[in-house]
């Protein structure tokens, strides 16, 4: 049994949630009540992540057990006091009116049409077409244990250091580790790709028994670190800090600091030990948005490996 719906008072408004008692994660026997009290726990921290971004919501009707659905339209039906923000797919000819989150009830809502993970644009609708944040994924490969980004994550931040730009480090909830970097508004997505691909071919020179900026999967050596720089690309989303992940465990997409790099178990963050993390800490994201970086020496970068006759692929 599911249980009786439940409603929930969020700011100024009330969201009726069905079937709190839904088990979502049968590892913990967390519920879909467990998941929307954690999310209140986190309101502060996931509202700055999502706020005013195009939001594509990865939903779980019937639990993680159940089909996966890739969401970016808002339904009919939504409360009108939702926001939303219209995108568009040049490729094909569509658009489609995403959630724009402003306001912790926001993402209640979504909880309540069963989402686990928000994945956001990279920019915000005052122009969606120019990224204010720029993404550094540390993706491993199948073989690559999270010592090597112990060893990388370093080299990220010294790089980051003489560039004069700060980033702010957080777990994937998966196997890997993001570093978001606040940018002016400046340049279109292909612009933030190349400047992320210039990076990551610097961090790959000075780590280069690590590091892999090789483009095509099949190529690259499983044991490597790839940077992802293609997450940069129009219309790719990664889950956002605080995001709950798909997964059994429930783990959470966690801001860390630099410090605590070297000794943190990313499986450790879950719904039930981020919120008392987030009560003592608070969210270490906080001043992200204090900044707002320029691109102009990774352009330069990018210019400079371009007459060297090293490629930039094609987006994919």
């Amino acid at each position: 049994m599911a249980g009786k719906a439940t409603v929930i008072e969020v700011g100024d408004h009330d969201v009726r949630v069905s079937n709190p008692d839904r088990i979502y994660f049968p590892e913990l026997g967390a519920t879909k009540l467990d998941l929307v009290e954690y999310y209140l726990a986190v309101s502060d921290g996931i509202v700055r992540a999502l706020r005013e971004r195009p939001c594509m919501l990865h939903r779980f009707p019937d639990g993680l057990a159940g089909e996966k659905v890739h969401q970016k339209r808002v339904p009919n039906g939504a409360p009108p006091w939702l926001e939303t923000v219209r995108v568009t797919f040049p490729r094909y000819h569509r658009h489609a009116d995403e959630l724009c989150v402003t306001k912790p009830a926001d993402v209640i809502w979504a909880v309540q049409m069963s989402t686990v993970e928000f994945h956001p644009w990279n920019s915000r609708r005052a122009d969606t077409e120019k990224p204010d944040e720029w993404r550094i994924d540390l993706d491993p490969m199948p073989d690559c244990p999270f010592d090597t980004i112990r060893r990388v994550a370093p080299v990220v931040r010294s790089v980051l250091d003489e560039l004069g730009i700060v980033g702010y480090p957080k777990t994937s909830g998966g196997k890997g580790l993001h570093i978001y970097v606040r940018i002016q508004p400046s340049w279109g997505f292909s612009d933030v790709r190349r400047a992320a691909l210039a990076f990551a071919r610097e961090v790959e020179r000075r780590a280069p028994d690590d590091v892999t900026t090789t483009w095509w999967r099949k190529d690259r050596d499983p044991k490597a670190l790839f940077i992802d720089y293609n997450q940069n690309a129009r219309d790719h989303t990664i889950a956002s800090a605080y995001s709950v992940r798909g997964v059994p465990a429930a783990t959470v997409s966690t801001p860390i600091t630099w410090d605590e790099i070297p000794g943190v178990d990313p499986q450790a963050f879950t719904i039930r030990t981020v919120p008392a993390r987030f009560a003592e800490l608070g969210d270490l994201h906080a001043t992200i948005d204090d900044t707002h970086h320029s691109l102009d020496t990774l352009l330069e970068w990018a210019d400079r490996d371009e007459r060297a006759g090293l490629e930039t692929p094609a987006e994919q």
